[in-house]
């Protein structure tokens, strides 16, 4: 119930400071840098990973029943729906939540946020809002990115082991393409961006205890952001899914 509290108290105080969101513009950009380039080098290599693994079951699950040419179509659904979206957010989730727990709760503990409090700086205005626009911002351009590095992996993949020419894959992955599969996997990374950030900024501001408190606070903000986005990556799915992909 105490961190229920919490969570509520601070979810009201991000909305109390939001009408001047974009006043600090330069720590925005800043934050989007650190969140964005920052995180680069592991989407590149779990996004290349994932769409040759993809590839692989899709080819096993082939054999003798379905022609090889549609294994585009299956990496490329796969990715833009499912994968893309929810593995790039549990990805960045682990090393951004951790970092802006770790960054606020040494902040807490060493009493620099109740100085910015003393001196009539509302440290959610400064410090939290700034890293929730960045992260919700920069993860739907993380996806892209892991997206396109995906179905790369997977259409390389295909050549290497399947034999699979990059025409043959690319016609399979426009057969059955669909706008909507990509607006609906980003839909959710606007979600995924917000919730790593503010749980990382949550278990910041409650850090208690120290260097042990800081690391446990850090723990706290990986498990949770992880286990928020597999709960929220069911319920905007059900709810995506009825919206976007009704029948007309």
């Amino acid at each position: 119930m105490e961190e229920i509290g919490g969570i509520f108290i601070l979810l009201c105080r991000i909305v109390r400071v939001s009408p001047g969101a974009f006043k600090n513009f330069r720590n925005i950009v800043f934050q989007m840098e650190r969140i964005g380039l920052g995180s680069i080098p592991l989407v590149l290599v779990t996004s290349l990973f994932v769409g040759a693994v993809t590839a692989i079951q899709a080819a096993y699950q082939f054999q003798g029943f379905v022609p090889m040419r549609y294994i585009g179509a299956v990496v490329g659904k796969s990715v833009t729906l499912e994968l893309g979206p929810v593995l790039t957010a549990l990805v960045v989730g682990g090393r951004v939540s951790a970092a802006i727990a770790a960054e606020l709760g040494t902040m807490k503990v060493t009493e620099q946020i109740d100085a910015m409090e003393m001196i009539a700086i509302d440290p959610v205005d400064y410090l939290v809002l700034p890293r929730i626009i960045a992260a919700t911002l920069m993860l739907p351009v993380l996806t892209v990115f892991s997206d396109l590095l995906a179905i790369l992996g997977g259409m390389v993949v295909s050549k290497i082991s399947m034999g699979v020419s990059f025409n043959v894959f690319q016609n399979g992955l426009r057969l059955l393409f669909e706008r909507q599969d990509l607006v609906g996997g980003l839909i959710k990374t606007f979600f995924f961006g917000f919730i790593i950030a503010f749980m990382g900024c949550y278990h910041g501001f409650s850090t208690r205890g120290g260097a042990e408190g800081v690391g446990i606070a850090t723990m706290k903000a990986v498990v949770s952001s992880c286990l928020l986005i597999l709960i929220a990556n069911y319920l905007l799915a059900s709810l995506i899914f009825r919206v976007i992909f009704a029948p007309e």
